[in-house]
């Protein structure tokens, strides 16, 4: 997207060197997007003169890589300038960074390094593995030194001082005889790696303290909680790579290293820092990558008598459409390789089928794609548990407002669950247990379950803590993540007073909240693909009245009167009739077009018609929302390729903060609270409260 006076920017990340282009370097390598630096990693693009200018003039969040392009296609400070309106003096450092590193092959090693670049940017221009230059540096001693960040400005001795490395002479990194732990934490925030991992890394050092341990946070948000100075006893604010981290390992030698609660970019680490001899402490780096592996994990839910749907690996186009004949339509279609629910799709034909891979995927023996059968029209369940090998406890059940298909982290899900039956949930309480002793889990572990039919199917384990957990442990009032991290040192559960399932005394609803407002004209209907930029929570004893401040907490608070608009997709007509029917008896006039309109008004329902867009004639929805006619919106795609009249319609919904659903199941949950707003009192109650009672 272009860059503009509207942010839309979701985290960022912040670095510390001795000169500027040492810091340049740290700080893109801290993204995490891939890169290790101001280019010179073999990711840099090739471009014509044209393609770099309009690159340059168009503010985008590639353009810092677009300079270096530039520089070494032979631009001058002076048309770069010209370009962009960056200040010479930043554009003379990042120069000097594209000269050296064009020659970077033979540069001197320790000058390399001063001037920021990274194992891997060597590595790459001498077409030798990272982990020879890391070999090379530390035989020539060309190993970083800690500089002191000092948070008393000299005027005595700072008792909370955070580091940054650097290749200098002097090490002002104190030694301590005391244990230490290394907590890594999760890096920028971005979709699908939050803050609420980084909750999570706060309160494992609050725990290590209480035990004496010294704590030691590794991590580049600035944003965070886990970088502020006195959180932790040691600070280092560094890149989370590889390099920077065996560096700080180097230098602390820790007892142990928690990879559990900094989300992906930690686990990302975990196997290679076991490789390098760190002591990885909590679940193993094994485990977790066993509960990834397809065949392995399938053997163990038939060993623990656990369902799961039917699924394939293809490594082709044809491969692809047998398993799907053979499993059944609709699956659930995604490359192998991303995170995130990035690239996934439902399908529901071999044609569909088949224009996904030629369109969405790089299918390849070593780039397979997954196939699973999609249960359609069943309820997802999240649930955190936590183990010490011996004893595993249920943190909670939540149950998703949305069906399954929707990734879990943009569903509203509530806790405790409401609509399971206790032959369900008591299925899911011994299914949680006997996996994490299967999976000799020390620690956090996320389980997502599908409920169809009364039956219960597991859909993935991630043995690691998820961004549920401040949720769950907000909820139950126990703080699940400072549990953990006493677990990773050898606490049990019996000792830490948490033996069995806590229960609130209220119905807590997560909500996930979008930043669709930043990106006008886009379509904001939820799938398997996450989206959001953060959550809420409601609490209330009443569950419709709990999702209705939820929603109010989400910015898109329900009404309780006026106007509604409904257009659904011909799937989900039969289910969208007793909806409108609901929300007539709740007072409320009923619009809709063609399709909708027809099987309303048959169904006794008053509706008024309006014009589609495509129509070209008055009255429309849009004129209602910009007349403020329109209070409330159930929309849903009618298929993939979404129509350009309903996009219009779900981003004028936005523009004019319209309350919306895009999903029936979150328009059902809605009727309910509009049906508790109109019938209760909206009181609030203090969560000290609530815990109190439990």
């Amino acid at each position: 997207p272009v860059l503009t006076t509207s942010m839309k920017a979701v985290g960022e990340a912040m670095s510390i060197g001795r000169t500027f282009k040492e810091s340049l370097q740290k700080s893109l390598r801290s993204l995490e997007t891939g890169r290790f630096g101001f280019g010179f990693d073999g990711k840099d693009p090739e471009a014509t003169r044209e393609q770099i200018e309009r690159k340059l003039i168009v503010p985008n969040a590639e353009r810092i890589f677009w300079l270096k392009v530039a520089f070494e296609q032979g631009w001058t400070i002076e048309e770069i300038f010209d370009a962009t309106q960056i200040d010479p003096w930043f554009l003379e450092n990042m120069r000097i960074i594209v000269q050296e590193g064009n020659d970077l092959a033979n540069l001197d090693l320790r000058r390399a390094k001063k001037l920021g670049f990274s194992d891997v940017q060597i590595a790459h221009a001498r077409d030798i593995s990272q982990d020879d230059v890391r070999a090379e540096r530390k035989e020539k001693g060309i190993i970083p030194t800690y500089r002191l960040v000092d948070t008393c400005a000299a005027e005595f001795e700072a008792a909370t001082p955070y580091y940054y490395s650097t290749y200098g002479d002097e090490n002002e990194a104190r030694e301590s005889d005391a244990k230490k732990i290394v907590i890594l934490g999760g890096g920028p925030n971005r979709i699908g790696q939050g803050i609420e991992f980084d909750y999570c890394c706060v309160h494992a050092s609050f725990a290590l303290r209480e035990l004496g341990y010294e704590s030691v946070m590794v991590n580049s948000n600035p944003e965070t909680v886990s970088t502020d100075y006195d959180t932790s006893d040691k600070l280092y604010f560094e890149p989370l790579t590889l390099e920077d981290v065996l560096n700080i390992c180097d230098q602390e030698k820790p007892d142990g290293v928690i990879v559990q609660f900094g989300g992906q970019t930690p686990l990302n680490l975990a196997a290679d820092l076991e490789r390098h001899g760190v002591p990885i402490i909590g679940t193993s780096p094994k485990s977790i990558e066993l509960a990834e592996d397809r065949k392995f994990f399938s053997a163990l839910l038939d060993k623990i008598g656990l369902k799961q749907a039917e699924a394939g690996t293809a490594v082709s186009e044809d491969d692809a459409v047998a398993i799907a004949d053979r499993i059944g339509f609709p699956v659930l279609v995604r490359p192998s390789f991303v995170l995130g629910g990035r690239g996934m799709m439902i399908v529901y034909s071999d044609d569909e089928l088949r224009t996904y891979i030629k369109n969405a995927t790089d299918i390849a023996p070593d780039r397979p794609i997954l196939v699973d059968r999609f249960l359609e029209n069943a309820t997802e369940v999240d649930v955190d548990c936590i183990s010490d090998g011996d004893t595993s406890v249920v943190g909670a059940i939540m149950e998703h407002i949305e069906q399954a298909g929707i990734h879990s982290g943009d569903s509203a899900c509530v806790i405790p669950a409401f609509s399971l039956s206790d032959k369900i949930k008591n299925e899911i309480l011994v299914g949680a247990k006997a996996l994490a002793k299967e999976l000799e889990v020390r620690g956090l572990m996320n389980i997502q379950f599908a409920v169809k039919d009364d039956e219960l199917y597991v859909i993935e384990v991630n043995p690691r803590a998820s961004r549920t957990v401040p949720f769950v442990s907000k909820s139950i009032g126990i703080p699940l993540a400072k549990l953990a991290a006493k677990i990773m040192v050898g606490k049990k559960l019996v000792d830490l007073g948490f033996t069995e399932e806590t229960m609130p005394p209220c119905f807590c609803v997560k909500e996930a909240v979008f930043p669709w407002g930043r990106f006008p004209g886009i379509d904001i209907v939820l799938g398997p693909e996450m989206k959001s930029t953060g959550e809420v929570m409601g609490a209330d004893q009443d569950l419709g009245m709990a999702y209705a401040k939820a929603q109010i907490s989400a910015f898109n608070p329900l009404p309780k009167e006026g106007n509604v608009f409904f257009s659904v997709n011909d799937r989900d007509k039969d289910r969208a009739v007793t909806i409108a029917r609901d929300l007539v008896n709740l007072g409320f006039k009923i619009h809709a077009t063609g399709g909708t309109f027809k099987r309303l008004e048959a169904e006794g329902i008053e509706v008024n018609r309006l014009y589609k867009l495509a129509e070209q004639k008055r009255p429309n929805v849009i004129d209602m929302m910009k007349n403020g006619d329109i209070d409330f919106i159930v929309n849903t795609p009618s298929g993939h390729e979404a129509r350009e009249d309903e996009i219009k319609i779900r981003s004028s919904a936005v523009q004019h903060k319209i309350s919306h659903c895009t999903n029936l199941s979150a328009a059902e949950a809605s009727v309910k609270a509009i049906r508790s707003l109109q019938d209760s009192e909206f009181t609030v109650t203090p969560l000290q409260e609530h815990h109190n009672l439990i």
